[in-house]
């Protein structure tokens, strides 16, 4: 799947719109985001403090607060740690999260149509995928796994 970001939203017009300015430090957030591609709050602010070490950890949570409620930054559990945030220009995608050794892979939609037709005619449910964390083992741990070949 291709991860490349898509061209951002006009973060400035989306902020103003809520009476909010497109700040140094929440563009420092939005571009570490864009860079890590997935990342906690500690993950970010190290990105952030690369650019701007003045920034601190508070301050990127105010933001990734923020730009979550406004849609800029999506929020995932991704294991049992710390919540971590992706772009919402990421093209949709399942964050399969490997519990021996913590690598993310994004899986595209497709994979999971049956599940997704299968819950929404069973139970009417919508399913929001770029919420969606299945967890197992990657192809590099699998074979640690006792039992498996």
């Amino acid at each position: 799947m291709d991860a490349t970001p898509k061209p951002r939203r006009p973060w400035q017009s989306v902020l103003r719109e809520h009476g909010h300015r497109l700040t140094p430090q929440r563009e420092l957030v939005l571009d570490a985001i864009d860079h890590l591609g997935h990342g906690t709050p500690e993950e970010i602010h190290q990105e952030v403090t690369r650019r701007a070490p003045a920034v601190n950890l508070s301050t990127v949570y105010r933001n990734l607060a923020l730009l979550e409620e406004l849609g800029a930054v999506r929020q995932v559990s991704l294991s049992d740690r710390t919540a971590t945030y992706h772009s919402v220009t990421l093209p949709a995608h399942v964050h399969l999260t490997c519990t021996h050794c913590g690598r993310v892979v994004d899986a595209h939609p497709t994979a999971f149509e049956g599940l997704v037709d299968g819950l929404a005619q069973t139970h009417g449910f919508v399913v929001d995928l770029d919420r969606l964390v299945v967890g197992g083992r990657c192809a590099e741990c699998r074979p640690l796994t006792p039992g498996q070949a």
